[in-house]
């Protein structure tokens, strides 16, 4: 392949080529960083460039192989770390203009892990302020723009790791997700994600100067975004590494045997108190007609409790935002972000006093009967949201805009309540008044089984590709 199109290249391809000295980091890299400096003004993705650091860290890696030392499992594969994550000697800002000068003191463990197993680092990614929102805009840095067109938000929180990965800017980006942060921009963009349960990635930011609420501790996971679920497959093994820092993280190995697993999958059409749109209705038709080709049960069922699960669980994380955060914002805060935040304490009334304690108490009752669900059908095919992907800052319209954004991401935050995992993934390309756009579903699993999930992806893609070469084409024109 031309180096300059290096960047094209997905992870596996970068690690097989790279390890055995087909093609140098420093040449992938090199193409990466040609490809940031040529798209990014546009999106506004990455908004710390790390080129200069990135160039010294693959010519050192090149040199380490040369030597023979044995070469990590993400060698020379261009990464992004989104901004609201300890990175030594940068700021962890979290798209706050308050937080600019907060220099993390040390890693995160995730970007010791993603570090350790070769990966580069090529620059930092954009978040809303605080990473509340599903749409990425700050004033800090700006808004980020979605590569496919400036008709549909980049998502949030992690839009700019959504927006980076699928322009070409890295073939990983680093993000987290504690309502919908990772799947998102997943449907954003066209991406391929998946929410980790909780415990299974180590998370701590060494800058921190108070440990989170319970409810963050609880629901808010680690992950990464991807052009191809076999991406997710290479990189999670590294990922789920212990690490001391985090007490409650959870010690399973990331394979578990998912490759010749054949199970009943759940699909779940509807999202209760929002219409779906057709092209949801097809996205979900495609993935689970795949499913059913490749040997696995598909059968038509709703799991329990999803409107009271996903209620309850965003109005006791509210109850605790509004608490702990609350003066915060109120202080730091844009008037945008607290004109959104009013209305997600309008529309998700926070449980305070005994009601927060007995809701979390209640989490159990939930997390049980989805797990006694789990057991029959360990896959549950579902949407992401009800409808095609929203327009930029749709969520300042007042009511009606935060109900179509978060409002009705009940598949989304119910999940996070729970600490179950999901991925989100692309079905198909559809053609909508406002413009071109992918259409992602969703895929939940048992506890602890992100491999069945990706696994399930891998069988899905396999049926229906990816659409980065569309996209990349789209941008081209639109250039």
């Amino acid at each position: 392949m031309d180096k300059n199109n290096l960047w094209r290249l997905s992870a596996a391809e970068i690690v097989k080529a790279t390890t055995a000295g087909e093609i140098r980091s420093l040449d992938v890299i090199t193409s990466v960083i040609g490809r940031m400096r040529k798209v990014n003004p546009k999106l506004n993705a990455v908004v710390i460039d790390l080129s200069e650091q990135a160039l010294k860290t693959a010519e050192y890696l090149d040199r380490e192989r040369e030597n023979g030392k044995a070469c990590g499992p993400l060698h020379g594969v261009p990464i992004t770390i989104k901004i609201n994550v300890d990175q030594k000697g940068y700021p962890t800002s979290n798209g706050v203009l308050a937080l600019k000068d907060l220099i993390a003191p040390d890693d995160a463990p995730i970007v010791k892990s993603l570090k350790k197993a070769g990966a580069i680092i090529i620059g930092r990614t954009n978040t809303p302020e605080f990473s509340f929102r599903a749409d990425t805009d700050n004033e800090l840095h700006g808004r980020t723009n979605n590569p496919w067109g400036d008709h549909i938000s980049a998502g949030g929180s992690s839009g700019g790791a959504g927006a980076a990965v699928m322009s070409g800017m890295g073939a990983m980006g680093h993000g987290n997700d504690i309502g919908g942060s990772l799947r998102f921009p997943a449907a954003a963009n066209g991406a391929f994600t998946v929410k980790p349960g909780l415990g299974r990635i180590p998370a701590w930011n060494p800058s921190q100067n108070a440990e989170r609420g319970m409810l963050a501790q609880s629901m808010s996971v680690q992950g990464l975004l991807t052009r191809d679920p076999n991406d997710l497959d290479l990189a999670m093994p590294t990922l789920f590494k212990n690490d001391p820092v985090d007490p409650f993280h959870v010690p399973l190995p990331y394979d578990m045997g998912s490759e010749s697993q054949k199970c009943k999958i759940a699909l779940a059409r509807e999202t209760p108190g929002f219409e779906t749109h057709p092209e949801i209705y097809k996205g979900l038709e495609l993935a689970a007609e795949a499913l059913r080709d490749a040997g696995h049960e598909v059968v038509e069922v709703d799991p329990p409790y999803l409107l009271e699960t996903a209620s309850a669980g965003y109005r006791a994380l509210m109850g605790e935002v509004i608490e702990l955060m609350g003066p915060d914002i109120r202080k730091f805060g844009s008037s945008e972000i607290n004109r959104i935040f009013d209305e997600y304490f309008k529309q998700f009334k926070p449980y305070t006093g005994t009601d927060l304690l007995k809701i979390l108490a209640k989490r159990s009752y939930y997390a049980r009967e989805w797990s006694i669900f789990l057991t029959k059908y360990p896959l549950i095919l579902s949407p992401f949201l009800p409808q095609p992907f929203f327009k930029p800052g749709r969520d300042l319209e007042g009511q009606e805009g935060v109900r179509e954004v978060l409002g009705s991401a009940l598949w989304s935050y119910s999940i996070n309540f729970l600490g179950l995992p999901a991925g989100c993934f692309p079905t198909h390309l559809a053609q909508l008044e406002q413009g071109i756009q992918t259409i992602n579903v969703q895929l939940i699993g048992q506890r602890w089984r992100e491999d069945l999930i990706v696994q399930g992806m891998k069988t899905i893609q396999n049926r229906l590709g990816t659409f980065s070469n569309e996209l990349w084409s789209i941008m081209e024109k639109n250039n």
